[in-house]
Formats: C-alpha cells, sequence, structure tokens
C-alpha cells in the first residue's frame, strides 16, 4: 500500500495552460482550454522576463478566459504562456499567526520570519453559516468605549458599522476597540490604506499589547484590486477559523468602502454596466456574502463580532455604499466632523447612532435612564442654534434649561482618552449620576 502511495504521489499533475491573446487596461485575455476552467480559478502567467504573475479568471468571453493581475502587468506580453492552477485561494492559519502581520495571501509583511502552515485549509471565499444552524447573539460585550458601551451597546456576535468622513478620528477608535473589546483574539483587515497609517496604527495606536491576540492583514491602496479585495477575504477566513476553535472573535475592517472600489474597479474591467455613483450590480452582490460570513456560530463553534468601517464620500451618510452597509449590519455609530471640530473625541453622533440588538440586552432598570439622556440630547441638538446666537431667554422652557444644564457632563462622559477603558456598568452609573443630578435640579 505505501508503495502504491508513493507512486501515486509521484505521478506529475497535467499541466493545462493557454496564452495571452491581448491586454486591456488591467484585464488579460488568456486562449486556452476554458472548458477545464472556472472562475476565480488562479492563473500563473509567466513574463517575458521569467518572472511570475499571478492572476484570477474573473470571466469568460469570445471563449478566452478573463484575468485579473495580483500585480503589476509590466513584463506581460503576447504569448506568454498562462499557466492554470485547479485550486482556488485557500489559507492554513494556526494559533502561531497571533501577534504578525500579513498581506492579502497571507505571506508575513513584518520581518518575524515565516508563518507555520496550519493543518485545516480554510476557503477564502464560502458561503455563510445557514441562518437555521446559528445561535442568537450573545451576552454583552464590553468595547472599553464609554460612548459605545452606553448608547450602542453590542452583544457577542452582532455586526455593527462605523459610518464616518475622513479626518475625523475613525482610525484612532478603530485602535481602542481592537485594545479593550472583551474577545479571545482579533482580526484587523487594514484595506486600501495609505502605507503611512498601517505603520502607525500598528505601531503606535495598537501598540505590542494588542498585537499579541491579534492578526492584521494588510493591502495598501497602491496594491491591485484584487488583493484589496482578497484582503477582506482572507481576514474573514482567519476569523472563521478562531470561530471554529472555539474563540470569540472580533473581526474589523477598514474599509468597506473601499472594498467596494475594488469590487467596482473588477466588476468595470470585465465590463458590468455602471450603476449608482458607477458602482456595478456585483458591489452590492458581494457585499452580503462577504458581512454575512460573520456572526454568531453553531453551539459547537466561537463567534466573529464584527466591526466594519464605511468611509462617507462628502460626509454623505446616504450614499449607496452607506446605505446598502447599513441595511446590512445590525446597527451603525455615526461619527461627524462637527463633533472633532470641536475638539470632542470619539467624534460618535450617538443621536443618530443605533444597535439593533440593543433593546434585548439592556437591563430594565437602565432604559429610562439612557430614553432621557438621549431626550435632553435632542432637546438641545434642536435649539442648538438659536442657544448660540443668544436669541433663546433662560426660563422660557424649563426642559430646554435643564438640557443647557446637563449638556457640558453629558459631553464630558462622551468624551474619552485613548488610552482610557471603561466598562459597561461604569458608563451606566456614570450616566445614571448626571441624569439624577439634573433631574434633582427640577
Amino acid at each position: 500500500m505505501k508503495a502504491l502511495i508513493s507512486a501515486i504521489d509521484a505521478v506529475e499533475e497535467v499541466e493545462v495552460f493557454g496564452r495571452v491573446k491581448s491586454v486591456q487596461g488591467l484585464l488579460i485575455e488568456v486562449a486556452g482550454p476554458v472548458r477545464e476552467l472556472r472562475v476565480g480559478g488562479r492563473v500563473e502567467i509567466i513574463n517575458s522576463d521569467g518572472t511570475v504573475l499571478f492572476a484570477e479568471i474573473i470571466g469568460f468571453r469570445d471563449g478566452h478566459a478573463l484575468c485579473l493581475p495580483f500585480g503589476e502587468l509590466g513584463g506581460v506580453r503576447l504569448g506568454c504562456k498562462a499557466i492554470f492552477r485547479r485550486h482556488d485561494g485557500a489559507v492554513n492559519p494556526s494559533e502561531a499567526w497571533l501577534g504578525r502581520v500579513v498581506n492579502a495571501n497571507g505571506e508575513p509583511i513584518d520581518g518575524k520570519g515565516p508563518l507555520p502552515r496550519g493543518a485545516m485549509s480554510y476557503p477564502l471565499r464560502q458561503s455563510p453559516l445557514a441562518a437555521h444552524d446559528r445561535v442568537r447573539v450573545g451576552e454583552p460585550i464590553e468595547l472599553g468605549v464609554r460612548c459605545l458601551n452606553t448608547f450602542t451597546t453590542m452583544c457577542e456576535g452582532q455586526r455593527m458599522g462605523i459610518f464616518a468622513g475622513s479626518g475625523v478620528g475613525k482610525s484612532v477608535l478603530m485602535s481602542m476597540l481592537a485594545r479593550n473589546t472583551d474577545v479571545d483574539v482579533s482580526i484587523i483587515g487594514l484595506i486600501g490604506e495609505r502605507g503611512r497609517e498601517v505603520h502607525e496604527f500598528i505601531g503606535e495606536y495598537l501598540g505590542e499589547e494588542g498585537l499579541k491576540r491579534a492578526i492584521v492583514v494588510v493591502a495598501t491602496s497602491d496594491e491591485a484590486a484584487l488583493m484589496r479585495r482578497q484582503a477582506c477575504y482572507m481576514s474573514m477566513a482567519l476569523a472563521e477559523y478562531f470561530r471554529d476553535q472555539g474563540k470569540r472573535v472580533l473581526c474589523m475592517m477598514d474599509s468597506l468602502t473601499r472594498f467596494a472600489m475594488a469590487q467596482r474597479e473588477i466588476g468595470l474591467a470585465v465590463g458590468e454596466p455602471p450603476t449608482a455613483k458607477g458602482y456595478p450590480p456585483t458591489v452590492f452582490t458581494e457585499l452580503p456574502r462577504l458581512l454575512e460570513r460573520a456572526g454568531p456560530g453553531t453551539p459547537l463553534t466561537g463567534s466573529i463580532t464584527g466591526l466594519f468601517t464605511v468611509l462617507v464620500e462628502g460626509d454623505d451618510h446616504n450614499e449607496p455604499i452607506a446605505d446598502a452597509v447599513r441595511g446590512i449590519l445590525d446597527g451603525h455609530i455615526v461619527m461627524e466632523r462637527g463633533i472633532a471640530e470641536r475638539g470632542r473625541y470619539p467624534a460618535v453622533n450617538v443621536l443618530r447612532s443605533i444597535s439593533r440588538t440593543m433593546p434585548g440586552c439592556v437591563p430594565e432598570e437602565v432604559r429610562p435612564t439612557l430614553t432621557r439622556a438621549r431626550e435632553l440630547m435632542s432637546i438641545f441638538s434642536d435649539m442648538e442654534e438659536l442657544i448660540r446666537l443668544g436669541a433663546y431667554r433662560k426660563g422660557s422652557d424649563p426642559l430646554v434649561d435643564r438640557a443647557i444644564a446637563i449638556n457640558p457632563k453629558l459631553e464630558a462622559f462622551l468624551s474619552q482618552r485613548r488610552d482610557e477603558v471603561t466598562s459597561i456598568q461604569d458608563g451606566y452609573a456614570g450616566l445614571a449620576e448626571i441624569i439624577a443630578e439634573a433631574d434633582a435640579r427640577g
């Protein structure tokens, strides 16, 4: 039997190959035995200088395979040999990957040496767990950020979006959540980020302590669209591996907008018609396929709690990607430039943020306090312009007077230093004290 196995192992795999027929923009058209191929299959193109360019089959046209590269097209010419591989993208992670930084292919980029290959292979693209196999979301999860713990309490296995424009403190908030959230493992996908920001996030914001229990997947803005998209799939596959080990996993991606932009490049390259804001239909197909992979696990596994940022263009929170993602996720956290400009961080607009699982996980005795706080903040927000212009006279409305009096304390409550950590119970207690004091003044 051993001799037979050895003989089988020694048999060379049949090499299926074709030739580069044309190159248009980012699209490589390859002639070959297309009946043997499938969308998502991998291709190795042997360049004129002998180097190998990896590509993925994204479609077929006129009997030819349409491929997009994972790298630069330099060196590709007509007639280059294209070897078709039978396997799709997969990763073999292990516990030893914790504390490491990898690229979209799962290769280490932190200079700490090679990564051990795990025993189990996880496809980068796979279907989510069946809805009827999942358990319900778990207990409230400690985020360590006071305004989120208190006003948008999250549960284990929930998926939440962070909607923000550029330069409002999104990366700092993400680092606080990565360090302080009460989970076993954090998988952090930095998608389409600037190289400087990646180094800054890992070294300064996340720090050694935060990195110890995390794996960071990086695809910078200069990388090919396939690499940026695959970094999201890699992040989710790593999260699924640790979930299946029974771990409570936090999967963070910054940002889903750049995933959508990468998919837009891919879709337009293959000839899809553009729709809203130039996004082709596959963008709105791929978003739920990716996001539904996070969430509660089965009774025998752990869970994946998701935090996904959405970079809103021109601070328009109703643009197509933000609107689509908001409908898929279990809640949203809205960050606003106006709040950041007046120096309050995290710049979260509590009134516009919501956690859909919060009604079922907040203690009954806390709800009146939260409702009262939101009411007073809403009153102040409605009257803020009149107050600043001096058009409101004190004593005209007792409720407005109370909202004005309590506003500085609420603003201080919502503010938090980067190195500060607050529990859910401390947040509830602090807010109850502020509201009780305001009501006592009458």
